[in-house]
C-alpha cells in the first residue's frame, strides 16, 4: 500500500485500476483488504473499467495507530478521505462505505456533497443499536481478559477485532472517540443519489428504513438471510450496488 499525511496521521491506501473512481471506507476493525479485496468487491470494479481508491481508516490496517479518543473524535475520519482525495487530485468520485464506513461516508455527504456522485451506505440504520453501549465495547476491547465484556455485543466486537490482528487498545480508542450522529436536518439535504443496503438478520445496523425516509431519494435493498458480518460479500448485495450506480451512470 502507498501512504500520505493527513493532518500529522500516516494513513495508508490503494489506488487500483482506471476510470471513473470510487472511493470505498471499510467498517470498524477491517481493512481495505479485509473489506474490499477479499469478498471481490476491487476485482469486480476494476474489471468493469473503473479505479478503485481505498484507504485502511486511521487505527486500522497499515495506517498510524494513534492511542487516544481525541484522534478519532468528530468528523476527522471522514476529513482524512477528503485528504485522501485531495492528495490524489480527485476532484468527484462515487462513494461506498460499510459500517463504521458507511457512517464516515454519511458525514462525507453531509458536509462534502459536492465531492461525490452516488453513494452507498451499506450496515447502517438511523440509529445505533438500543442498549448498543459503546463504552462496555471500549472496555471489552482494553481487557487482557478476552470474555470481560458485560455483554454479547461487546464480547462479539472483541473476538471479531482479535480474529482479525487488530491492535485492540487502538480500537478502544475509537469506540471512546466523541462522535456526533448527523443530524436529521443535515440527512434531510442530501442531493445525491443514494443507496442504502442492509443484510436481513442484521441487528447492529438500526432501522435502514427510517434512514432511508430522512435522505430524500434513498433507494433500499434489503439483502435476504445475512447478518451484519455476512452481507459485505453477498452477491445479492454486490448485483444491487453495480445495478445502481450503472442507473446513476446514465
Amino acid at each position: 500500500m502507498s501512504s500520505f499525511n493527513a493532518g500529522g496521521i500516516r494513513i495508508a491506501y490503494e489506488d487500483q485500476g482506471d476510470g471513473a473512481p470510487i472511493i470505498l471506507v471499510h467498517g470498524f476493525a477491517a481493512s481495505f483488504e479485509t473489506n474490499w479485496v477479499a469478498p471481490g468487491w476491487v476485482d469486480r470494479f476494476v474489471a468493469e473499467g473503473r479505479r478503485v481508491v481505498g484507504l485502511d481508516c486511521r487505527g486500522h490496517g497499515a495506517s498510524e495507530k494513534p492511542y487516544e479518543p481525541s484522534a478519532y473524535a468528530g468528523e476527522v475520519m471522514a476529513q482524512d478521505v477528503i485528504d485522501l482525495v485531495d492528495h490524489l487530485g480527485i476532484e468527484r468520485a462515487d462513494l461506498m462505505g460499510y459500517s463504521m464506513g458507511g457512517v464516515i461516508a454519511t458525514q462525507l455527504l453531509a458536509r462534502h456533497g459536492s465531492r461525490f456522485d452516488a453513494a452507498i451506505l451499506g450496515g447502517i440504520g438511523a440509529s445505533p443499536r438500543p442498549g448498543q453501549d459503546r463504552s462496555e465495547i471500549a472496555a471489552a476491547l482494553e481487557s487482557p481478559d478476552r470474555d470481560a465484556g458485560k455483554t454479547p455485543t461487546a464480547n462479539a466486537f472483541r473476538a471479531f477485532a482479535e480474529a482479525s490482528g487488530n491492535d485492540l487498545v487502538a480500537l478502544g480508542a475509537i469506540m471512546r472517540a466523541e462522535r456526533p450522529p448527523v443530524e436529521d436536518e443535515a440527512l434531510a439535504k442530501i442531493e445525491n443519489p443514494v443507496l442504502i443496503a442492509v443484510g436481513e438478520k442484521d441487528t447492529l445496523a438500526g432501522d435502514p428504513r427510517e434512514l432511508q425516509r430522512k435522505i430524500p431519494g434513498a433507494e433500499l435493498v434489503v439483502v435476504p438471510d445475512r447478518d451484519h458480518l455476512t452481507v459485505v460479500g453477498d452477491s445479492h448485495y454486490q448485483e444491487a450496488v453495480v445495478c445502481f450506480l450503472a442507473e446513476q451512470a446514465r
